[in-house]
């Protein structure tokens, strides 16, 4: 089948694991304004997408996704493809989504296997509970797509940019040998200065 639930919970150790998770300081943290722009594989979260097509994107940001190789998730073009098909804006988001996704390299496009679908549950649900969120607001299928990109990415030997700060934080505590690079979009950047 590929997937091994025992060697996914030997190594994840869901049983041990008690308390509730707490966001790293910023300095704690790797950072896309602190990363070289010659560097390994990048795979992008949903973030990035909203980001770029919206121009809000930092500086370096866009650096880093001019100068590294770039690997792309399934589970991402699943999150990007739903819209309210109502909506007035849907169309031509829609169309600004399919040229972005015509633009991606078939062989840089990935489909979690098996093995990470198993995973991923585990994560997810550890993350979960150890994150101490109300029930049925849908941050169980959130963290299954989160962790889905972070296992991808990991299997890939890439780093995930992100600007999820914190469930990209929470998985790599969970995680150690999964990479990360962070950003705040410039909006979010002035929301923290003002508050």
């Amino acid at each position: 089948m590929g997937f091994d639930l025992a060697e996914t919970l030997r190594s994840l150790k869901p049983q041990k694991r008690q308390g509730t998770l707490e966001r790293r300081v910023d300095d704690d943290l790797p950072w896309a304004d602190d990363e070289p722009t010659i560097g390994g594989p990048l795979f992008l979260d949903t973030t990035v997408y909203l980001d770029v097509l919206q121009g809000r994107s930092p500086g370096a940001v866009d650096t880093l996704l001019t100068y590294r190789l770039c690997h792309h998730s399934a589970v991402c073009l699943s999150e990007l493809t739903r819209l309210n098909p109502k909506h007035a804006s849907t169309k031509t988001v829609l169309e600004t989504i399919e040229a972005t996704l015509d633009d991606i390299p078939e062989h840089r496009l990935h489909t979690p296997d098996v093995a990470i679908w198993g995973q991923a549950g585990v994560l997810a649900g550890l993350l979960f509970r150890l994150s101490n969120l109300p029930k049925g607001e849908g941050h169980q299928r959130r963290f299954v797509n989160d962790a889905l990109v972070f296992l991808q990415a990991r299997q890939l030997g890439a780093s995930v940019l992100t600007g999820n700060i914190r469930d990209f934080d929470y998985l790599s505590q969970l995680v150690p040998t999964g990479r990360i690079i962070l950003y705040r979009s410039p909006a979010a950047s002035r929301r923290l200065a003002s508050g």
